[in-house]
C-alpha cells in the first residue's frame, strides 16, 4: 500500500484528488495539507512514501515546499497543476530545479472529456514514484563559494558528463561556475522524458555563459560549448573531435546513454578527459568510469550529500570509479582548475586510432 500525503489549497479540488487517489485500492491518502508549510510537518511526522502537492498555493507554492522538503526530508513529490504541459520547456525546468521527482495534469471537473486521461497519468506517476530512495539535496550557496578540490596537472582536451533523475540544477551549478572560455568541449548525457531536450538546452544556456546547444552528428566540438545529446540517440566523439550520433540499442535501456559516451571518450582521448557522474537511478556509465579512471583520465562522482538520487554515483564510488568525490560546486570549481588552456584543447591523442563514425539512422 502506497501512503500519500495530499496537499491542496482548494477544498473542493482536494476533495477532487482525494477521491482519484482513493479509488486506487493500491494507495491510501493517509493526510492532507493545505499549506506548503503544514505539508512540511506531516511529512516530517507521517512519513509517506509520496507526496501529491498542488503547484500554485498562496504563501508557500509547491514549488518552494517541494525544495524545502528535499532539504529537510527528502521523499518523492508528484506536483499537479492545471498549467502543466509537457511541452513547456521552462516549467518541465522548475520542476526538476525543485527537486519534484514527476509533474502532471491536475484533473479537471469529472465531466471534462480529459478528465480520465488526467486522473491515470496522476494515478499512474504516484505508483512510478514510490520507493524511490531519495537523499538530503544541498542547500544553495552563494556562487564562488571555495571548494574543498585541489589542482591538478593532467591537461584535460574533454568533458564528459552522465546525468539522470534531479540533474538539471546540478548541471545549473556545475555550468555556472565554468567561464565563457572554458578551453574544453563539454559533452553531456542527461536521462529525460522525450520532448523535454529542448527545454533543457534552452534552460541551461539561460544559467551559464557557456554555448549550450543539441549535438548534432558531425559537428566539430569546440572549446566553450555545451553540446547535449538529443533524444534517441547515443552520443560519442570520434578521433578528429567531431560529434557522433549513433541510432544503435540503448544500453541498460537508456538511449542516450552515458556509458556509451565515456567508452566514447575513452577511445579517442583517454587519460586527456574529465568525465563526471551524477545524480541518477541505475548504474549507467559506472563501469565506463572506472575504465576512464584506468586511463589515468579525472573521474569525478556526485557525494551522496547533494544527489536526488545516489545511484549512479553510488555504483561508481562502489566500483573505485571515483578520483574525486564532490558537491555540485566542487565539480565545478575542480573542472575550472583542471582543465587548462592547451595548444591542442579539443584534439585528442594521436596515438589514438581513428573512430569509425556510424551512420544515423
Amino acid at each position: 500500500m502506497i501512503s500519500v500525503l495530499l496537499v491542496e489549497d482548494s477544498q473542493a479540488d482536494r476533495d477532487m484528488l482525494e477521491a482519484i487517489l482513493a479509488a486506487d485500492h493500491g494507495v491510501e491518502v493517509v493526510a492532507t495539507a493545505d499549506s506548503g508549510e503544514k505539508a512540511l510537518a506531516l511529512a516530517s511526522s507521517l512519513q509517506p512514501d509520496v507526496v501529491v502537492m498542488d503547484w500554485e498555493m498562496a504563501v508557500v507554492d509547491g514549488l518552494a515546499a517541494t525544495r524545502r522538503l528535499m532539504e529537510e526530508d527528502p521523499r518523492p513529490v508528484v506536483l499537479v497543476s492545471e498549467r502543466w504541459s509537457r511541452d513547456d520547456g521552462a516549467a518541465w525546468a522548475l520542476v526538476h530545479d525543485a527537486g519534484a521527482v514527476a509533474a502532471v495534469r491536475k484533473p479537471r471537473d469529472p465531466q471534462s472529456e480529459d478528465f480520465a486521461a488526467s486522473s491515470r497519468d496522476l494515478l499512474r506517476a504516484v505508483h512510478r514514484s514510490a520507493g524511490l530512495k531519495l537523499v538530503r539535496r544541498w542547500r544553495r550557496s552563494p556562487r564562488g563559494a571555495g571548494a574543498r578540490s585541489t589542482a591538478t596537472p593532467l591537461p584535460i582536451r574533454i568533458v564528459a558528463i552522465g546525468v539522470s533523475t534531479g540533474g538539471p540544477p546540478v548541471l545549473e551549478a556545475i555550468l555556472s561556475r565554468l567561464p565563457a572560455d572554458f578551453p574544453a568541449p563539454i559533452l553531456i548525457v542527461q536521462h529525460i522524458a522525450e520532448g523535454f531536450v529542448h527545454g533543457l538546452v534552452d534552460w541551461l544556456q539561460r544559467v551559464t555563459p557557456l554555448r549550450v546547444g543539441l549535438a548534432t552528428h558531425g559537428q566539430a566540438a569546440m572549446p566553450g560549448h555545451v553540446y547535449i545529446a538529443p533524444d534517441r540517440r547515443h552520443l560519442g566523439i570520434d578521433a578528429g573531435a567531431h560529434l557522433v550520433l549513433d541510432a544503435g540499442p540503448p544500453e541498460q535501456s537508456q538511449r542516450p546513454a552515458v556509458s556509451h559516451l565515456f567508452r566514447s571518450v575513452a577511445q579517442s582521448y583517454g587519460g586527456n578527459a574529465a568525465a563526471v557522474l551524477l545524480t541518477g537511478m541505475g548504474s549507467d556509465g559506472a563501469a565506463e568510469l572506472k575504465a576512464l579512471r584506468d586511463l589515468r583520465a579525472i573521474t569525478i562522482a556526485q557525494d551522496a550529500e547533494s544527489c536526488t538520487i545516489f545511484g549512479m554515483p553510488g555504483e561508481a564510488i562502489k566500483l573505485g570509479a571515483a578520483q574525486y568525490i564532490l558537491s555540485p560546486g566542487e565539480i565545478g570549481d575542480l573542472l575550472v582548475r583542471a582543465c587548462r588552456p592547451h595548444p591542442a584543447a579539443v584534439a585528442p591523442s594521436r596515438l589514438r586510432r581513428q573512430a569509425k563514425r556510424p551512420t544515423v539512422e
